[in-house]
């Protein structure tokens, strides 16, 4: 959410997001939210001036009954009547304006930065750099559906006969695979600092429109029926509630990840991203989120190292992966710059999106209403930011398919090699026919 104060004192701010939210996708207009905004204020100066009347007037006729003068206070009582009638008027009309200044308001866009791509798609997004060499096959390369199949590690079939469709079963060391990068990252990241912490799975709706996944994700969201609770599709929405409505100390930014559970919809999904474990309904993911102080230089730094992270540990899986600047009709409602990372996946024959930072400035924590005393001892609200260090099942596509060999081994990254009892590869089952 930005300041109202901020969008009406300006024009070129009222068209910068008129700009941005027409290049977002976002159905809104600005001018009628300044022009609700202005009547609104109008209407709330009236019903102040009309309560102080009638406060007034009702002193004075407490006054002129003591006095004994039963007429006059009989006259005040009739003008409370009136401007009673009016203020209920008044204020019918108010709340009216002011909830429709709400929805729109709830819609507004987080401004973008400066060097974020203009676009549509994400086929308009700008690669900023290469990492890691492709792979060469001198053989018919297996994709992660059949290796998976081949090594019993994953179950489609079953999965879907379970749960519907996008749904899998990862079993034996697949299982031990899918938890081994996981902990991987959760090592890493506590080894630099943050703060790991195991997350609520299910929030409340205001949860997730004060971490700005509502109202415009909810259909990627799952409801459980008649209560006010809602999956969560990333452990960024409890991280940060964590501190909703709270005053916190950024002095040194707050860095916090979570391993956890995510489920999502995917509504409008398909093609080759619904094939095997691309885009799935329920997943894991290790999260980071940062809060710190509201200075565009440090929340760029803080940007820069939570992609750092990301990178680092695709370089220790050995996957060769790129960094794009995501652009604006990529982007969410609430993101002021992002990067998404994507990592080699040979059945694509393309990259395919792993992980994704996030710089939201204040648009976060101005919903969460989380706040920190600057030198000058003034509340500003924090800027938030957050990354994907790791999501599974969808990183066992690269992994399983860049480090598969001719024999069908595949070969396990030596970063991941302690968390697989020290296993050096996945060989085939030995009652598997391979010709």
């Amino acid at each position: 959410m930005l300041d109202m104060k901020w969008i009406r004192e300006s024009t070129s701010h009222q068209e910068e997001l008129q700009r941005v939210a027409d290049q977002k996708g976002i159905t809104l207009s600005v001018a009628e939210l300044v022009q609700l905004d202005e009547q609104r204020r109008t209407l709330l100066l009236a019903v102040e001036e009309l309560r102080q009347q009638r406060n007034t007037l009702s002193q004075e006729i407490s006054v002129l009954i003591r006095q004994g003068k039963q007429e006059e206070a009989e006259l005040h009582k009739q003008q409370v009547k009136t401007i009673n009638k009016e203020l209920d008027e008044r204020e019918a009309l108010y709340r009216k304006v002011d909830e429709a200044r709400s929805q729109l308001l709830i819609l507004v866009p987080n401004i973008v930065s400066p060097d974020t791509p203009i676009g549509a798609s994400d086929e308009d997004n700008i690669e900023i750099r290469r990492v890691g060499e492709l792979p060469v096959f001198d053989y018919e390369f297996r994709d992660h559906v059949t290796l998976g199949e081949q090594h019993r590690m994953l179950d489609i079939p079953r999965g879907v006969k379970t749960a519907g469709t996008r749904s899998y079963y990862l079993t034996g060391i697949g299982a031990i695979l899918h938890r081994a990068v996981q902990q991987l990252a959760v090592d890493m990241l506590v080894a630099k600092g943050f703060t790991l912490m195991d997350v609520p799975l299910t929030v409340r709706t205001e949860a997730m429109q004060n971490t700005a996944f509502f109202p415009l994700g909810q259909d990627q969201a799952f409801q459980i029926t008649e209560q006010d609770k809602w999956l969560v599709g990333t452990s960024e929405v409890p991280l940060v509630s964590f501190y909703s409505g709270e005053t916190v100390d950024v002095t040194q930014p707050i860095r916090l990840a979570a391993a956890s559970l995510c489920f999502r919809s995917e509504v409008g999904s398909g093609g080759r991203d619904v094939h095997g474990l691309y885009r799935v309904h329920q997943f894991a993911k290790v999260e980071q989120v940062v809060l710190c102080e509201a200075d565009a230089e440090v929340s760029e730094r803080l940007l820069q190292e939570i992609t750092a992270n990301a990178e680092e540990l695709l370089q220790q899986l050995e996957l060769p992966y790129r960094v794009v600047a995501v652009c604006t009709g990529d982007m969410s409602q609430k993101t002021y710059k992002q990067y998404d990372i994507e990592t080699w996946m040979p059945s694509r024959g393309a990259y395919g999106e792993t992980h994704s930072s996030s710089n939201l400035l204040d648009f976060q924590a101005r919903r969460s209403n989380i706040r920190y005393l600057d030198a000058e001892g003034k509340l500003r609200y924090c800027h938030t930011l957050n990354n994907t260090a790791v999501a599974s099942p969808r990183i066992l596509i690269p992994l399983l398919e860049n480090h598969q060999q001719a024999d069908g081994s595949i070969l396990i990254p030596k970063a991941l090699r302690p968390y697989m009892n020290g296993m050096e590869r996945i060989e085939l089952p030995v009652d598997l026919d391979t010709k």
